[in-house]
């Protein structure tokens, strides 16, 4: 078969993904896992198994065992091969890795059918909320579990529940994956079966990267707080104080599943700033030029969405420069986040004086800052 269906399955509990990826092993599937737990030494062991006629483990040695290497050098070449010899491919992701990443290298190889994600319902929202590193990790890794739970969580066209929690906290749970994951199907572990794969939507996400200019929610999620969980969103116009931001921006890493938005500072008029968290991790980078920045071929080169919005918000002053962050709390007050973030923006005085003489934490803006 030319285009075989790729599927991917992550998710934190090492051994219900797993039987995840084992349900979808069926008549010319194969099914591969590259575990992680030894990348800082410089080993990976690559799993193999199809249509139950062969299990084959593989130690691969890499000079840098990072995903990004095992993948460059070792799950593409399989997947590629593997295209010729079966119907369907299931990459069983190290709990330790989110989808997203590896949708956009396996791109150049072949389509994404689906991304399935498993939950414990009894863990995921303190992982998803807390400061925690990521286990087994190599030296240069600096992300912590929540950041790999949300992104795993938040990619997923199908999520799969498992774990014992009680019913508060299963509750709040489904609250947070419903703002978050709004249009991923869910289904109990012990239901799964290769049929789940019937289920994900025409129009799922199919683990395409976030656009950092596009819109900063996914799908319709509800709107309305439940359980304490509600999303708020910070929209204004006029810059904000980069010293006064700063200190301020600890406010979305108490109580916060996940942040994610577009910033301008005083201090870089021309550059939009992307911003986004999950549980006590934080990373702020260059999202590129504001379109007010640009000539006119720069701007008929940026996407026909991002240029629509643009003209439709458009300021006199400011162009298409705006503060919009979207906050997904379970245990914070979305009037103190507003009022902590909105002390940050430029005083009228301060909009009328010189910005340029500001001190910049944010200069060197695409380092993780947790």
């Amino acid at each position: 078969m030319e285009n075989p269906r790729l599927v991917l399955v992550a998710g934190l509990p090492r051994d219900a993904a797993g039987q995840v990826a084992t349900r979808l092993l069926g008549p010319r599937t194969a099914v591969v896992h590259h575990d992680l737990r030894q990348a800082a030494a410089g080993t990976v062991r690559r799993r193999l198994r199809v249509s139950w006629e062969t299990d084959t483990t593989t130690v691969v040695d890499l000079a840098h065992a990072c995903v990004s290497c095992t993948l460059r050098e070792d799950v593409l070449p399989t997947i590629e091969r593997l295209a010729r010899q079966v119907d369907t491919i299931v990459l069983h992701l190290d709990p330790m890795v989110e989808p997203e990443p590896v949708c956009r290298a396996v791109r150049a190889v072949m389509d994404v059918h689906a991304v399935i994600t498993v939950v414990d319902e009894g863990s995921w929202l303190a992982d998803a909320s807390g400061d925690e590193p990521v286990p087994f990790a190599p030296d240069d890794d600096d992300r912590t579990l929540a950041q790999v739970a949300v992104g795993q969580a938040e990619c997923a066209d199908v999520l799969v529940l498992t774990g014992d929690a009680d019913r508060w906290t299963s509750a709040r749970t489904a609250a947070v994956l419903d703002r978050l994951a709004p249009d991923a199907r869910r289904v109990r572990l012990d239901s799964v079966t290769a049929s789940v794969l019937a289920r994900v939507r025409p129009d799922a996400e199919r683990g395409e990267p976030v656009d950092i200019h596009g819109p900063l929610l996914r799908g319709q999620p509800p709107l309305a707080p439940d359980c304490g969980v509600a999303v708020t969103l910070f929209r204004e116009r006029r810059p904000f104080h980069p010293e006064r931001l700063h200190e301020a921006i600890d406010v979305l890493l108490e109580g916060v599943v996940r942040a994610r938005g577009r910033l301008w500072v005083a201090t870089q008029p021309d550059v939009a700033l992307w911003l986004e968290s999950a549980g006590g991790g934080l990373r702020i980078g260059d999202a590129g030029a504001w379109l007010a920045a640009l000539d006119d071929r720069g701007w008929d080169r940026a996407p026909a969405h991002r240029r629509a919005k643009a003209a439709l918000d458009w300021h006199p002053r400011f162009g298409d420069r705006v503060q919009e962050v979207a906050v997904l709390a379970h245990d914070a007050d979305p009037e103190h986040l507003l009022a902590v973030l909105g002390r940050a923006l430029l005083t009228d005085e301060e909009l009328d004086g010189d910005w340029s003489a500001l001190a910049d934490p944010f200069a060197i803006a695409g380092k993780d800052m947790t």
